[in-house]
This record gives structure tokens, C-alpha cells and sequence, in this order.
């Protein structure tokens, strides 16, 4: 019964909120929503993500000082192998049995016009 005494009352009122547009809340700020006490709570969290990132940077600093380092060697090592080559190619053509007479007739010596000979030596036994 007391339903239906409502029902009737509110169907005699006029409705005045159809006519009222509806208040809108204000909006947020998201300063608003950064408070202390979520940022003191929260402090462990962010100083371990500031630690990762540090990591992270000197890690990226580290591996790029051995690739320059990489890149520093590998162009001594073909140095080096070029320096290598034209000094076994100069070795090759000093060793030459020309090259050599040359270098050593300032010396006096000169190339043997006649096969070398065999010396034996007889034992004491043997005579």
C-alpha cells in the first residue's frame, strides 16, 4: 500500500530535473592524482627502476667501448699482416742466389765456378 502511495505522488510531481541539464563533475587534474603519501609508498619501486636504468646505461657505455676497441684491433691486425707480407716478399728476394752474390762481392767473396768437392777423411783403422 504505501508503494503505490509513492508511485502516485511521484507521478503528480512535475519533473523538473528533464529540464536541468545534468551537473558535471569536475575534472581531475593529474597532479591531483600524484599525492604524497602514493609517492612516499611507491619511493622502493621508482629507486629501483632509477638503479635499472643506470645499469642500463653503463651496460650500452661498456659494450660500445669494446666495439670501438674490437674495431681499433681488427685494423692493427691488418696492418700488421700487410707489414708481415712485404717483409717476407723482401726476405724472398734477398735470398735470392743473385741478390745474395751481389751483397757479399764487397766482401770478396765470389761464386764458385766448380762443384764443391767431397772431403773423406780415412780412419786410423783403415790404413
Amino acid at each position: 500500500m504505501l508503494q503505490e502511495e509513492v508511485i502516485e505522488t511521484n507521478q503528480e510531481e512535475p519533473t523538473v530535473t528533464e529540464n536541468i541539464p545534468p551537473v558535471k563533475e569536475p575534472k581531475k587534474e593529474w597532479r591531483l592524482r600524484i599525492n604524497y603519501r602514493a609517492l612516499v609508498q611507491n619511493l622502493p619501486y621508482i629507486g629501483f627502476l632509477a638503479v635499472l636504468a643506470l645499469i642500463y646505461i653503463a651496460n650500452s657505455h661498456l659494450a660500445e667501448k669494446k666495439i670501438r676497441r674490437i674495431n681499433q684491433l681488427g685494423k692493427e691486425i691488418k696492418e700488421l699482416k700487410w707489414e708481415y707480407i712485404n717483409v717476407k716478399s723482401e726476405l724472398m728476394f734477398r735470398s735470392k742466389m743473385s741478390e745474395v752474390s751481389k751483397s757479399v762481392e764487397q766482401l770478396g767473396l765470389k761464386q764458385l765456378s766448380s762443384p764443391p768437392q767431397k772431403i773423406v777423411l780415412k780412419k786410423e783403422n783403415e790404413k
